[in-house]
């Protein structure tokens, strides 16, 4: 997958199985891919919303996301988030998300 595009189709495709399987609510793209200036060497930066804490399969998520869009993934929640250290970052991945 090349595309933010085609990533949100992708996930968007997968959210009823992410739901039942891993808890997932909410998936938002940010990073390269969502500001358009992704390289093939790029990874996916996705925010992810549970409905229950997700303990191992967080990292089982991560692989089932790598192997459907074949790129390297990398996950945040939420809470991931509110404890970047630098405040511009921050914001920045606030700004950037966009929700699948």
């Amino acid at each position: 997958m090349e595309s933010k595009e085609e990533i949100i189709c992708a996930l968007k495709q997968q959210m009823p199985y992410l739901h039942q399987k891993y808890g997932v609510d909410k998936l938002a793209l940010f990073g390269s891919f969502a500001k358009g200036n992704a390289s093939r060497e790029s990874d996916v930066d996705l925010v992810v919303e549970f409905n229950k804490t997700p303990g191992l399969r967080f990292m089982e998520l991560a692989q089932h996301i790598e192997k459907t869009l074949g790129k390297k993934v990398d996950l945040l929640t939420p809470e991931g988030v509110r404890h970047i250290r630098v405040p511009k970052s921050r914001e920045n991945i606030k700004k950037q998300m966009q929700y699948v």
